[in-house]
C-alpha cells in the first residue's frame, strides 16, 4: 500500500451508516488506510475502524437507534437536544458497546477529528496523536448540530460540527503530506448543497458566536467548491470517490431501522464492487 494516502470522511447523521458500511468491508479484508480524517458521522464511525472493532458502528447507530434516549423528540422536550449526546458519547462508548480506547490508542494509523471553531468559524483540526484522550469529548463536538446539540467547550475553544466549516476535509489530508486520497461521501454523486434558510431563532441563538453564523451562510458555498475539487482529483487519478450509488432513501435524523440497515449494506456493497480498483488505487 501507498505509504502517503488519506481516507477522508464524510458526515451526514444518519447518512453515516454508509460509511459503516463501507468500512466494514475494509475492516474485514483487513484493510487499514495510513490517515484518517472525518468530521461528525464520518469521525464517529472512523474511531471505530482505527479501534477495530468490526460491528461497532452497525451496533451504535442501528442497533440502537430506536432507544428514546438517542434520537427523539422527547430528547428536544427535557435536554433541548435531538440526539442523546450523553447516551450516545458516555453511556453507549463506556457501557453498552464499549469502546476499545487502548487499540485506538495504540493504533498505528493517524485519526484526525474536524471540528467548528464558533467564534471564528473556522476549522480545526485534532489529532490522535496528541489527542487520544478525549477523543470522546472530540468527536461529540464535532457532531453538535446547531440547534439538535449543546456546544462542546474544549481547551479554550466553543465548538460545534466539523461539517458546518469543512464537511470533506480532503484538503486537510492533503495538507498532512497524502498524495491520494480515498474519500467516502453520504451523498449521491451530482448532490448540490443549497444556501441554509436561516430562521432568525438561529441567528438570535447564536448571537455571541458571529464566526459560527458566518460559517453557516457560507457552508453551501464551502461544499460545492469542495466537490467540485474533488472530481477534478479524482479525473487526474489523485482521489477515489466511493459514493452511495442507488438514491438516497435516508434522511439526516432517521430511526428508521430498515432503511439504516439498507443503507449499510450498500456501502458494504459499493465498496465490494469496486475492489478491483480500489486494490489498484491503494497500490500507488
Amino acid at each position: 500500500m501507498c505509504s502517503n494516502i488519506g481516507l477522508v470522511l464524510e458526515g451526514g447523521g444518519s447518512r453515516g451508516v454508509y460509511t459503516a458500511g463501507v468500512l466494514q468491508y475494509l475492516m474485514k479484508h483487513q484493510i487499514y488506510l495510513p490517515y484518517v480524517i472525518g468530521a461528525s458521522s464520518g469521525a464517529c464511525h472512523g474511531s471505530s475502524y482505527i479501534s477495530r472493532q468490526m460491528d461497532r458502528n452497525k451496533k451504535v447507530s442501528i442497533d440502537y437507534v430506536r432507544h428514546p434516549d438517542y434520537l427523539s423528540m422527547r430528547n428536544l422536550l427535557k435536554k433541548r437536544q435531538l440526539f442523546g449526546m450523553d447516551f450516545i458519547f458516555d453511556q453507549l462508548p463506556n457501557q453498552l458497546v464499549p469502546f476499545d480506547f487502548a487499540t485506538f490508542q495504540q493504533a498505528k494509523e493517524s485519526f484526525v477529528v474536524t471540528a467548528t471553531d464558533c467564534m471564528t468559524g473556522e476549522a480545526v483540526y485534532y489529532d490522535k496523536k496528541h489527542h487520544a484522550k478525549d477523543v470522546l469529548t472530540l468527536i461529540r463536538a464535532s457532531s453538535s448540530l446547531p440547534l439538535a446539540a449543546p456546544i462542546v467547550h474544549y481547551q479554550g475553544r466553543a465548538l460545534m460540527d466539523g461539517g458546518i466549516s469543512n464537511p470533506i476535509p480532503i484538503k486537510q489530508s492533503i495538507r498532512a503530506g497524502n498524495t491520494k486520497n480515498v474519500v467516502v461521501l453520504t451523498r449521491n454523486r451530482g448532490y448540490v448543497k443549497k444556501p441554509q434558510s436561516f430562521h432568525w431563532y438561529i441567528s438570535r441563538k447564536y448571537q455571541e458566536y458571529p464566526g459560527l453564523l458566518e460559517a453557516l451562510k457560507h457552508r453551501h458555498i464551502e461544499y460545492n467548491e469542495t466537490m467540485e475539487y474533488l472530481y477534478e482529483e479524482e479525473e487526474k487519478g489523485n482521489i477515489l470517490i466511493i459514493s452511495p450509488r442507488e438514491k438516497l432513501k435516508v434522511a439526516r435524523m432517521d430511526r428508521n431501522k430498515r432503511k439504516l440497515m439498507d443503507l449499510y449494506k450498500q456501502g458494504y456493497q459499493d465498496t465490494a464492487a469496486i475492489a478491483p480498483i480500489l486494490q489498484d488505487f491503494l497500490a500507488g
